[in-house]
Order: structure tokens, then sequence, then C-alpha cells
């Protein structure tokens, strides 16, 4: 009868110690994105996937140095919300334009709200400091978008 490789301690003690320094290696921005995976409980929110974002266009790099990082999100070709990250402030807005809220996310679970105008237009203070996402909701439209990392180097 063979006998369990758990059955001695020490080996057990030394799986458990691999375990915690392999834990201990993984990037913390995986571990964030990993985590925000679970965060998503609106299964009737439409996706906004991220189509544009001046942080990785490497073509305008030299020209928006300074500037604010612009960020634009679609679904369907319907609707497009289009955001500029600046260091103290997100403003943006929602195409075609409608009113509603706007929620900003972070990954660990902090979010703060505001209207959106008429013209689609909102602005959220302070701007985010880690790993976020927007959800917009106007009457029957919940639009929400993929998570953003501010740094993206």
């Amino acid at each position: 009868m063979a006998t369990s490789p758990w059955a001695d301690d020490e080996r057990l003690l030394a799986a458990l110690k691999d375990a915690g320094q392999a834990a201990a290696a993984v990037p913390r921005e995986l571990v964030e994105a990993g985590k925000a995976v679970f965060t998503w409980r609106d299964p009737d929110a439409e996706l906004a996937a991220l189509v544009y974002d001046s942080a990785l266009d490497g073509g305008l790099a030299s020209a928006t140095r300074g500037g604010p990082r612009i960020l634009i999100f679609n679904v369907a070709d319907d609707h497009t919300i289009e955001v500029e990250l600046g260091p103290d402030i997100l403003v943006g807005q929602l195409l075609p334009p409608r009113p509603g809220t706007v929620e900003r996310q972070l990954a660990g679970g902090e979010t703060i709200s505001a209207p959106i105008d008429d013209g689609g237009g909102f602005a959220l203070r302070p701007a985010p400091a880690g790993t976020f996402r927007l959800r917009c909701v106007c009457d029957d439209l919940v639009l929400t978008t993929a998570w953003v990392t501010p740094d993206p180097a």
C-alpha cells in the first residue's frame, strides 16, 4: 500500500513554502486583473471594448506627451464612450448623447458616481489611482467598459 506524499511533515512544509514563494512572484497588476474579473456582476450590461488608447499609440506619443490620456470604448458600433484621463480628473462623453449616471469602479471595490448630462458629458474627480472601469446607466441602457490600468507601461 502506497503512502501519501503528505504523510511526511517536512515534505508538506516544503511544498507549502514553494507555493507561497510562487504566489509572491505573481505581478501585482495580474492579481488585480484576476480579482477584477470576479467583480463583474451585471449580466445585463453591455461590455464596451477598448478600441483606442493614446498611451499605446506610438505614432502620437510625442504629440500627446504631457496631455491627457485618451481612451475610446465601443459597443458594437452602437455606442461609444470617449474618455480623457488627466492627472486630477476623468472627463468623458457618451455617444450618442443621453443623460444618466456614470460610475467609476476601482478594482479594489471603491466607487464614485456622477451625472451624465443631456449632451452625454460627465466628469469624475479624482482621477483613478488604480485599475478602473466605467459603468454608464441611462434608462434601459447599461454599458460597462473593459478594465483600464492608469499607467499601461
